[in-house]
């Protein structure tokens, strides 16, 4: 049953080739027997999610079932779910039972989805490699000294490891793209809005979007199916009609206009991965794909943009956690000045302390316009740079990451290395577009993700272009040695 995809599973099931109890029970041995050498979840729900696979089934039997009723799945561990431990990859949260679920885990549980567990994650989504957790490094599943990206690796690996069919992530700067490429999994960050964030532990409020993770392009848009829509409760929510993003997987590219940004194409890829990216530029030629060169000038500003915005933003955000209402505790404080002191710097982790310090720093008294202000201004020349792009093609088709995983440890001590990582799809999050990462190939045994960017929801429009990718590849059916 791993084998298959969520879209064939749900046609099991809806065949009555297999039951939610039995589908979910081979998935929760799959992660007792598997999960140790990849470190992937950090919380396994394996209790309530028999209880729902239950009610699943039950549904189904009444005729009560929906396209994803009794398909498991594992979320991120920044979404809350009540009555389950939610730390966002912290110390400061080891001990945080959320009371509420996040309207996307919400939105699941009503699908009839019954839930694994929580998956690992760089803290509180800082990072590019999933080492920056608590609970220890999550390892690449196609190589166990390798990295699986971040900061949704924890949901990448499981997905590439067949521990759950999808998974939930949160995309910042690239955190759902980044590790889908290094695991050779498929995964989208919707436009900014399409995604309620109520209930998902903010980083950055203006860049974070959650977005699924799967093999397929085809269950990345039942999954989104499932997710967007408007919440009243978020006050970035966009309001709009809702949508079948599966409505387009079946469209021919005959004719597509697809941009190939220059920026995207020079020094610093890899060769192998330039190589994997060359190949599907022939592939979709061969479906009658017209490609244009596109300029995207400011984007060579985007990293240094995004590291004045993002830790601005969680400098503020992270403020809340302060030993007083909830999360990590110092033992005997001697006053509340030393309760602040000791319960952040003994709960935060070296990463997030450097984001914080950093915002901290660019939104103080005298430097708030040399950099802040100055930052997102450059934003907006990024947005229109993408915008006067997209008056001549339709989609942009680029690499996911300048190189496949990189060993464990590799880029620990040298920050800006690692920042480096994110360097194709940070320009993405500043200017609020939806982006995809699918499975292209491998270079050294090791896998490659294709970059899909598209105008403002045009979702449907990527899950497509992707599908028709997929249709004539078999890339992201491959599973790591091991977990086949």
């Amino acid at each position: 049953m791993h084998e298959k995809s969520i879209a064939e599973l749900a046609t099991a099931l809806k065949d009555g080739e297999v039951s939610s109890v039995e589908l979910t029970a081979h998935y929760l041995r799959r992660i007792e027997t598997l999960d140790d050498a990849i470190n992937a979840y950090v919380t396994v729900t394996g209790e309530q999610a028999m209880e729902a696979a239950k009610a699943a089934d039950e549904a189904r039997a009444q005729g009560n079932a929906g396209p994803l009723t009794g398909v498991p799945i594992a979320h991120k561990d920044i979404f809350c779910t009540e009555g389950t431990r939610t730390s966002c990859g912290s110390k400061m949260l080891d001990n945080f039972i959320a009371p509420y679920d996040a309207t996307v885990v919400a939105r699941f549980k009503a699908a009839g989805c019954p839930i694994l567990g929580k998956t690992n994650m760089d803290e509180f989504a800082m990072g590019s490699s999933n080492e920056t957790s608590y609970y220890g490094p999550v390892k690449n599943p196609w190589d166990t000294e390798r990295v699986p990206g971040g900061s949704s690796g924890g949901s990448a690996a499981v997905v590439a490891g067949r521990l759950a069919p999808g998974a939930t992530g949160t995309d910042t700067g690239g955190s759902i793209r980044q590790p889908a490429a290094l695991n050779g999994v498929t995964g989208i960050k919707p436009t900014y809005g399409r995604v309620s964030r109520w209930g998902m532990i903010a980083f950055a409020s203006s860049l974070d979007q959650g977005g699924p993770m799967a093999r397929t392009a085809e269950d990345c848009a039942l999954m989104l199916n499932v997710m967007a829509g408007f919440d009243q409760r978020d006050s970035t929510s966009i309001q709009r009609p809702d949508e079948d993003f599966t409505k387009r997987l079946n469209t021919p590219v005959k004719g597509l206009r697809i941009g190939l940004p220059k920026q995207f194409f020079g020094e610093g890829m890899d060769a192998g991965v330039a190589r994997v990216v060359d190949e599907a530029i022939a592939h979709y030629k061969g479906l009658g794909a017209e490609f244009v060169e596109v300029d995207l000038p400011h984007s060579d500003l985007s990293v240094a943009a995004y590291y004045v915005v993002a830790p601005a933003e969680c400098s503020s955000n992270l403020a809340r956690f302060d030993g007083v209402r909830y999360g990590y505790r110092c033992e005997d404080p001697k006053d509340l000045l030393d309760l602040y002191m000791r319960s952040r710097g003994e709960g935060f982790g070296p990463e997030v302390k450097r984001r914080i310090m950093v915002g901290t720093y660019a939104l103080s008294a005298g430097y708030f316009d040399a950099y802040y202000l100055k930052a997102q201004k450059t934003r907006r020349l990024i947005a229109e740079d993408f915008a006067t792009a997209f008056k001549d093609v339709d989609v942009i088709l680029g690499p996911t990451a300048p190189s496949t995983a990189f060993r464990l440890g590799e880029k620990t001590d040298d920050p800006v290395t690692m920042y480096l990582s994110d360097i194709y799809t940070i320009a993405v999050n500043l200017a609020g577009l939806p982006a995809m990462s699918l499975p292209a190939g491998f270079s050294d045994g090791l896998p490659v993700g294709l970059q899909l960017i598209g105008n403002y929801f045009e979702e449907a429009r990527l899950l497509g272009v992707a599908h028709q990718y997929q249709l004539g590849t078999e890339w992201c059916r491959m599973a790591p040695g091991g977990f086949e």
